[in-house]
């Protein structure tokens, strides 16, 4: 597993080799390079005398190791490998720059910063911070309070050959300089110095006086105005010109808009999910007790059914013949009829009326 960006992406999947091959704008593919040397830098750093005495290496490593050739050997066998995002194009890049590396080390102890010599200085794909565009021009959009972008900003190209210069303001604020609110956002304090900018409701449309929905000039899609409540939630799923549901499909209703979802199998249209919610039942299905079943189960409900009716009728029959005979006997065994019919179908429909499932 690598991981770019916070995410753990794992080595042999395709979006590891994507990462790996993706090529990065020219100011940044430098940088990254340089970050990868730098890196090596710091892992020679104790050379190969490691656990040592600390002052004796640093005596001796000026005359020897810290410039020698073996170690600018070992610091380019590893460099580009800790690069995830851009590793093939650091390696070409490697590859294209080496000789102006050699010139670089060459320099020994007086070696000027890496980033500014090669990607500045030589190769003139990067620019010193707060400076842009092919001539390296400063950043000149400074707010009220002194700071570039009213440190509420970025200067466009910043660091980089391009850009125009221009505030790329941060979340929440405009204008030239940052020095206002951007449409969805409300100031909170009246001083420009010390702006706040805070976001509007979720069911405001554009700008607004304040943090909650009472606040809203106006509502987005999904919202209606209230004379009380301001922006409140709309149904869509009461009115058929907003419910775009298919006919297998049943509207839910969520805040500031609605979800499509499923019939249950059984159904050919619903109002709801389960096979107790269909408007019309779907091929190989039918209705029973207004609940839709497949064919298979209708026919032996249909057929239980029958049975359990003619069970019934037997065992009154009988209570009829009984009764000719003996009158207490045939009361006694009625009474035991009438319960065992109550129970029944008390068991088989349940307290609500609805026919209990039939295991299959």
């Amino acid at each position: 597993m690598v991981l770019v960006s916070g995410e753990l992406i794992p080595t042999s999947s395709p979006d590891k080799d994507k990462i790996k091959s993706a090529k990065l704008p020219p100011c940044s593919a430098c940088a990254s390079f340089v970050k990868s040397f730098e890196n090596g830098i710091e892992r020679t750093a104790r050379g190969r005398f490691e656990g040592g005495d600390a002052a004796w290496e640093q005596k001796n490593q000026k005359k020897g190791y810290a410039i020698s050739e073996v170690r600018f050997v070992e610091i380019q066998e590893t460099v580009c490998r800790d690069v995830a995002r851009g590793e093939s194009q650091c390696h070409d890049n490697h590859q294209n720059w080496e000789e102006s590396l050699e010139e670089w080390w060459s320099l020994g102890h007086e070696k000027p910063d890496l980033k500014k010599w090669l990607c500045e200085d030589n190769l003139k794909v990067c620019c010193p911070d707060n400076h842009y565009g092919s001539k390296c021009d400063a950043c000149k959009k400074i707010g009220e309070n002194g700071q570039l972008c009213s440190g509420r900003g970025r200067c466009k190209g910043s660091g980089t050959r391009k850009g125009n210069g221009n505030c790329q303001c941060d979340t929440g604020f405009s204008g030239d300089t940052c020095n206002q609110c951007a449409t969805g956002f409300f100031q909170e304090s009246a001083n420009g110095e010390d702006l706040k900018c805070t976001a509007c409701h979720k069911s405001c449309l554009g700008q607004c006086t304040g943090s909650g929905p009472t606040q809203c000039l106006a509502c987005k899609e999904g919202y209606l105005m209230h004379s009380e409540n301001g922006c409140v939630d709309f149904d869509e799923c009461n009115f058929s010109e907003t419910n775009r549901c298919k006919i297998n499909e049943f509207c839910v209703n969520t805040e500031g808009s609605f979800t499509c979802v499923a019939c249950d199998k059984s159904c050919a249209s619903c109002e709801a999910d389960g096979p107790d919610s269909c408007i019309d039942c779907a091929q190989g299905f039918l209705k029973n007790d207004n609940v839709c079943v497949s064919e298979e189960v209708a026919s032996r409900i249909f057929n239980m059914t029958q049975v359990r009716y003619l069970t019934y009728g037997g065992l009154f029959v009988a209570t009829a013949i009984i009764f000719q005979r003996s009158t207490l006997l045939a009361g006694g065994l009625g009474l035991v009829v009438v319960a065992y019919i109550s129970l029944s179908e008390y068991y088989l429909q349940g307290a609500t009326g609805e026919l209990r499932p039939i295991m299959q």
